[in-house]
């Protein structure tokens, strides 16, 4: 993907999230000087197979695990500090050194147990289905022009006056929500006065490293959380998350210009899956939506969720390819329909009657839809040994031809397993 006139890449997952990133991440960070993440925080994980380990990365860019790479946690991130230590010291126990690799930009905002007691407060009345780790009250609070930032952390007497005031708002609205929690200023001070001295060695001007390196012609991937369809402005909302997971999320969440960008990879499954309440049009019945499941291992990384699986939905790709500007497609799982006689891809859909070729903005519109199913014919074959297109069934390459003609994007790697060599570069 890095030639001499494409030096920054941006990789985005083009459904609801989980479509396998953390793998291309790693996979085309071999060739990258630094990876960036833009947005999310904890509430993603990206999981990367390396031989008989597993790697589940919540916070750090998924090309920690190479040892030339460079790490970035942009402005854009809203980062729970503690959760980024355990990620290091785990990672550390597994020997991989990440020392003058990672650094965290002190525009990032940080999660406090605070807004993790107002998420879960939250969800327990809205039902959007969120992971609980605080990320949209933090997205709220920062937006809202009350949060707490990196930066701050320079100053500990004045962030705990600060502190103060926004522990006391959350016990207000802990109150109001009927929540029987509340928020300790003492256990929040304790924590930042813990975490600053190892925190702020870390911290930089993230945009401006990524501007120098941008000057330099280094090769820079900029690495998103979650699905397009879970963008706050361009998803299903409100069944959505709290920050831009699109490619247009990446300029402001890395701090460079959308002009430094040459490209955009996005990331889909060979099926459809969501994790959490919302529209899911091409939803599978049982028992095709349990097998599945169970043959690609469809749980969340970070919660352990099951998520609900479905098939290929065109619609769904076409627009995440217009909303993103993608360059190229990644399809990811292509192993797991290996054993399916028939394949249904939902082409397109039927509102109240009438042909629907693109995305509604009304969720309960989308809730209504009636897919329109191709039905493409099985391989019956394993692939997981497929290194090259040519060494793919013809069932498995008409499959793959027949996305890319739907969604209108060059499919450009085609993943056929979890482990790093897994994967067809087209």
């Amino acid at each position: 993907m890095f030639d001499a006139r494409t030096t920054c890449m941006v990789v985005v997952g083009a459904q609801w999230g989980d479509e396998g990133k953390g793998k291309l991440v790693d996979v085309l960070a071999e060739r990258a000087d630094l990876v960036v993440r833009y947005q999310g925080g904890a509430n993603a994980g990206h999981t990367v197979v390396i031989g008989d380990t597993q790697f589940v990365l919540r916070q750090i860019p998924s090309g920690i695990l190479h040892s030339r790479v460079t790490c970035v946690i942009g402005n854009g991130v809203v980062l729970e500090p503690e959760n980024l230590f355990v990620e290091l010291d785990q990672l550390r126990e597994r020997g991989i050194d990440t020392t003058g690799r990672i650094f965290v930009s002190e525009r990032a905002h940080l999660v406090l147990p605070y807004h993790k007691l107002l998420d879960a407060a939250s969800e327990r009345s809205q039902k959007l289905g969120t992971t609980g780790r605080g990320i949209g009250p933090a997205y709220e609070d920062k937006y809202g022009r009350r949060g707490i930032r990196v930066t701050d952390l320079r100053r500990l007497e004045c962030a705990r006056g600060v502190l103060g005031e926004r522990v006391a708002r959350a016990n207000q609205l802990l109150e109001l929500m009927g929540s029987s929690e509340r928020a300790k200023l003492d256990d929040h001070v304790a924590l930042l006065e813990r975490l600053a001295p190892r925190l702020l060695p870390l911290t930089t001007d993230t945009g401006l490293l990524v501007h120098r390196a941008i000057r330099e012609g280094k090769r820079i991937l900029l690495e998103g959380a979650q699905g397009a369809l879970l963008d706050v402005d361009h998803g299903t909302y409100p069944y959505v998350t709290s920050s831009n997971t699109t490619a247009g999320g990446a300029a402001v969440g890395s701090g460079v210009g959308p002009t430094a960008i040459n490209g955009v990879l996005g990331v889909v499954k060979a099926y459809t899956t969501r994790v959490g309440n919302g529209p899911l049009p091409t939803e599978a019945a049982s028992p095709y939506a349990e097998r599945l499941r169970e043959l690609g291992g469809e749980f969340g990384a970070v919660t352990g969720r099951p998520r609900r699986c479905g098939w290929f939905d065109a619609t769904v790709v076409r627009y995440a390819a217009r909303v993103n500007g993608l360059t190229g497609l990644a399809v990811t799982k292509l192993d797991v329909l290996d054993t399916f006689s028939e394949i249904p891809v939902g082409t397109m859909y039927r509102l109240d009657r009438e042909s629907c070729e693109e995305m509604p903005a009304e969720v309960d519109a989308l809730g209504r839809v009636e897919p329109v199913y191709e039905m493409l014919p099985g391989w019956q074959r394993p692939t997981g040994s497929a290194r090259r297109l040519s060494d793919l069934p013809t069932a498995a390459r008409g499959y793959l031809d027949r996305l890319e003609a739907l969604s209108g994007v060059p499919v450009r790697y085609v993943s056929v397993g979890t482990r790093r060599d897994q994967i067809i570069e087209v």
